[in-house]
């Protein structure tokens, strides 16, 4: 089990949502196929304010399916976020009571996915163009449960509606306890850069907690996009796959001011290992090891192993667990010169 002890204490400033109290300002963002239970929980040890989990539909929760079951896990995982996408009312009570009896924290309504089967739906970043809708849902995840309720947007549809600090100010309201602005629109995808200095208006419109995301990638631009949002905190995504201590590590550098080492690459691929691992353990082996595969390339690529390696290829094609295993070894303990040969 990995231990981040060795890594160093901090005490940075408190965000208060609700009533719970987050210890550093770095929290994980919700990724569809990446942010498992095996992530989140590597993400907490290492130092994440809080982390997120992969969207939970209302319609699957209705279902009880497995996948969201799978969502819905996360013992020993810290501070734990469940975030739901829901087009009804109904819908969005039921899921925020199902979240709270698996164990989370607090609930965040999603309302920035930008991807067409959720917009289709009429969810999503689809209820930035329906305030009253989304104020409605809002009202009833807080209605449904004690928990705190945040919720997660985007500056608006497209460029002609930036209606954010509407939103959050309509949230507010509601008794939402913060928002998360992703610094993009709708209509932009994941397309051009975040646009950080947009996130201000958000946070000049509300009283509550302001959490930034959109292509935060190290420490460094943390700090940078905290201070061109004036945001409370910052959420970081794709960064952060195959290197799941970024978040630790940012929260350390905002609370101090200064970079702590970096796992060896010997620690990365213990890390790499345990990941494997709580997938295998969840899915099972077929569906476990083709989730892993995403995951085991960017832990590679982050250790500077060549994408175009004969040791690389391997990992993420082999179809037994003994020879992942065996792969992840081999690959973690080769000297980064022979890796990039």
């Amino acid at each position: 089990m990995i231990d981040a002890e060795d890594l160093g204490e901090f005490h940075g400033a408190t965000i208060q949502v609700g009533g719970l109290t987050l210890r550093g300002r770095a929290l994980l963002a919700p990724m569809a196929g990446a942010t498992d239970a095996g992530m989140r929980r590597i993400a907490q040890c290492f130092g994440a304010s809080a982390t997120v989990s992969e969207m939970i539909t209302a319609a699957g929760v209705a279902r009880d399916d497995r996948e969201t079951r799978l969502r819905l896990s996360g013992e020993g995982s810290g501070v734990r976020v469940v975030q739901i996408a829901a087009r009804d009312p109904d819908g969005v009570s039921l899921a925020a009571r199902k979240a709270v009896d698996s164990g989370a924290r607090w609930i965040d309504i999603n309302m920035g996915c930008p991807c067409k089967r959720v917009t289709g739906g009429l969810a999503g970043s689809a209820l930035m163009r329906d305030l009253d809708h989304a104020s409605r849902l809002i009202a009833a995840a807080v209605a449904a449960t004690a928990t705190p309720v945040s919720v997660k947007m985007r500056l608006g549809w497209d460029d002609a509606s930036r209606n954010a600090p509407e939103l959050a100010a309509r949230a507010q309201t509601e008794g939402a306890a913060l928002v998360t602005v992703h610094g993009r629109t709708r209509q932009q995808f994941y397309n051009g850069r975040a646009d950080w200095e947009a996130i201000a208006a958000v946070k000049r419109a509300v009283r509550i907690p302001v959490i930034a995301n959109g292509d935060c990638d190290s420490p460094q631009a943390a700090k940078e996009m905290l201070r061109l949002s004036g945001a409370d905190a910052v959420m970081i995504g794709r960064a952060a796959v195959g290197r799941p201590w970024l978040i630790g590590d940012v929260a350390h550098y905002l609370a101090t001011g200064r970079l702590r080492s970096q796992p060896s690459r010997r620690r990365r691929g213990e890390i790499a290992l345990e990941h494997l691992e709580s997938l295998l353990v969840a899915m099972g082996q077929g569906a476990g090891l083709r989730h892993a595969r995403k995951h085991l390339a960017a832990y590679a690529d982050h250790a500077g192993v060549v994408a175009g390696s004969k040791l690389r290829g391997a990992l993420v094609t082999a179809e037994e667990p003994g020879e992942v295993r065996r792969l992840i070894r081999e690959l973690f303990e080769t000297s980064e010169c022979e890796a990039a040969a």
